[in-house]
């Protein structure tokens, strides 16, 4: 009995656990079905503009349109920069498996030279791997063909239309206009600085020198952008809208670039530099560092060998020497240490010394450039024929704080402002300037005999072309300064609206007319009957002017002869003037590198570009130098 009924309660517990089983599979696939649906209600609901934006962004690409960069033009509206519309061949490294493979197969179809190569590896080592880099530039309709009919053979590599730039002047005014070059770590780093990251969008050069980089961020313009929709494959199917670039402003120069090719023309294989300003503006009319070089050589990113050609040279023609450059004045400095002495009280014009040809001091001789001296010499005379030991004396008397004190409000010594990057400030000298410059406690120490040699433009005196052409503007303008700078007005590409570059008092000089004046006769007496009488014979407008000869090397107490000289330790020469003396409209420093005296080489270079300015004389070569044996 007890058998049979266990028998018949084992389908029941069977029965049971069977339907627990189904209740707990019944449970599971509610519960699934339940995390289901909340799922796609979070996937469809919650999350749908999420999703919805990344499928778009999957069908969409924002594509930067690089804008047409500025125009350059000079004060007469010839263009020194402009941009024209060339094919690139172009990898994006990322995409491509084998590089050299690649190149290689490219080779078989489009010229690719070993410079080629050389450059794209440069590139590649500056650049971002998903960046498009060019292989190749410049290609002709031919080669686009060609390239199109197999493109299906190298993923990852194109052909775009880019915009190059060009200098038609080429080398000539390259230290005032400047280059553009690729965008390397340093100038994505000032991008960023200046917030215009998203303004830089597929943008691949940037200005590196010149007013191109000092405008850099007017001469851009504004980045457009198109929306493309794209297939699986990453092809452009159509352009859904587009946002037009905006060109970038333009720039018109106070250079007259006619002026400045004929300004370096005249120093022939000479190396120096020339800056002309308008007094009454501080515009520059002619920035010459010669040599120069040829800025369509840097846009592409430049060749190996030119840029060691460049780099190497002895010559330095990468070097703005009239910004960058520092030499003593020589006797350039005297009408200054003259001008000095009459606001200080220290002389008056009719005030004379005897001029032995020697002024002893300390126990050390210091000597006049001409034997046996000038004899009486009062302050007229003292700049005519330029007299050391006039200044000697002078300096003696001035002190070196009184110096310094004065010729630092004409400038010497600090950056004149120029709106070009990299410019020196030279060396004002003075006992605060000797303590930071020296470490050691000997050195530091200030000797009254250093003051002299500083009365004659010597010593620790080092200034830029720039800033003795700017002194020489403030006197012919009668103490008032004027900051040079080289762009007169921008146009915005959007309205034609002009933004005029006003003229930049610095300073207004309060010094005595009569003093101006006596300094003034005195510079047009060089031209007349002085150091540069020769240079200045027979012109067609009165001029003033300074010649200076500063030493590259001390004579200790030898005769200078120049034959005997190794030619990079000759003398400099320099040049200032002005013209017309009346109403000045042109002020120039000139510096000729081992040029020597200043009335021999320096002063013929002035009188062309005076000659073309003001008489519109074209000269037919470099500048004669003349036979002269003092400055």
């Amino acid at each position: 009995m007890l058998a049979r009924q266990s028998q018949l309660a084992a389908p029941d517990r069977e029965l049971a656990r069977f339907r627990f089983r189904v209740g707990l599979a019944a449970v599971a696939v509610v519960a699934a079905f339940v995390l289901l649906v909340s799922r796609l209600f979070h996937l469809q609901v919650m999350q749908h503009d999420y999703y919805s934006t990344r499928a778009e962004d999957n069908r969409i690409s924002l594509v930067p349109i690089v804008p047409n960069r500025g125009v350059i033009v000079d004060r007469q509206g010839t263009v020194l920069a402009r941009n024209y519309s060339a094919f690139t061949l172009e990898i994006t490294p990322s995409r491509v498996d084998d590089l050299e493979g690649t190149i290689d197969g490219l080779s078989k179809l489009i010229e690719v030279l070993p410079k080629d190569r050389k450059r794209f590896r440069r590139l590649l080592e500056e650049s971002k791997t998903f960046e498009s880099l060019p292989i190749r530039s410049r290609l002709s309709e031919e080669e686009v063909a060609r390239f199109a009919a197999n493109r299906y053979l190298f993923p990852g590599v194109e052909v775009k239309a880019r915009l190059f730039r060009h200098y038609p002047e080429g080398s000539v005014g390259a230290h005032a206009i400047g280059y553009i070059s690729r965008i390397n770590k340093r100038d994505l780093e000032i991008i960023e600085e200046n917030e215009q990251t998203n303004n830089y969008k597929g943008t691949d050069h940037i200005g590196k020198s010149g007013v191109e980089q000092k405008y850099e961020f007017q001469l851009h313009g504004e980045t457009g952008y198109e929306q493309v929709e794209i297939d699986a494959g990453g092809r452009a199917v159509r352009s859904l809208s587009r946002s037009a670039p905006v060109q970038g402003n333009n720039l018109t120069l106070t250079l007259d670039i006619k002026l400045q090719e004929m300004a370096e023309k005249a120093f022939g294989d000479r190396r120096g530099a020339l800056v002309a300003i308008e007094p009454a503006t501080g515009g520059i009319l002619a920035l010459v560092s010669v040599p120069t070089f040829d800025p369509n050589l840097f846009i592409d990113g430049i060749r190996s060998d030119d840029w060691d050609q460049l780099n190497n040279s002895p010559d330095k023609p990468l070097l703005n020497r009239a910004l960058n450059g520092a030499y003593p004045p020589g006797s350039t400095f005297k009408p200054f240490m003259a001008l000095a002495a009459l606001e200080s009280g220290k002389r008056t014009p009719g005030q004379a010394i005897s001029d032995p040809g020697v002024f002893n001091f300390g126990g050390h001789q210091f000597r006049d450039d001409k034997k046996g001296g000038h004899g009486s010499v009062d302050m007229h005379k003292s700049i005519v024929v330029s007299c050391d030991t006039y200044y000697y004396v002078l300096a003696n008397d001035m002190g070196i704080d009184g110096i310094a004190r004065f010729m630092g409000q004409l400038g010497f010594g600090q950056r004149t402002g120029v709106d070009i990057e990299g410019e020196s400030p030279g060396i004002l000298p003075s006992p605060e300037w000797k303590k930071r410059r020296f470490r050691r406690p000997e050195q530091q120490k200030w000797f009254a005999g250093e003051t002299i040699s500083i009365g004659i433009g010597q010593g620790y005196n080092a200034y830029t072309p720039i800033q003795l052409a700017q002194a020489t503007a403030t006197i012919a303008n009668n103490g008032v300064m004027y900051r040079p700078h080289l762009v007169k007005y921008i146009t915005d590409s959007r309205t034609g609206e002009k933004t005029m570059i006003e003229p930049e008092p610095l300073r207004v000089l309060p010094w005595k007319r009569q003093n101006v004046e006596v300094i003034k006769r005195a510079l047009v007496g060089v031209n007349i009957a002085g150091t540069s009488a020769r240079a200045f014979a027979g012109a067609g407008y009165t001029s003033a002017g300074k010649t200076g000869t500063a030493q590259v090397f001390s004579l200790k107490g030898a005769d200078y002869k120049a034959s005997r000289v190794k030619k990079e330790l000759r003398d400099h020469a320099l040049f200032i003037a002005y013209a017309p003396a009346e109403q000045p409209k042109i002020a120039v420093a000139v510096l000729v590198e081992n040029g020597g005296f200043g009335a021999q080489s320096a002063a013929p270079i002035a009188r062309m570009v005076f000659d073309y300015y003001l008489l519109g004389k074209l000269p037919k070569g470099a500048a004669r130098e003349d036979d002269v044996e003092e400055d």
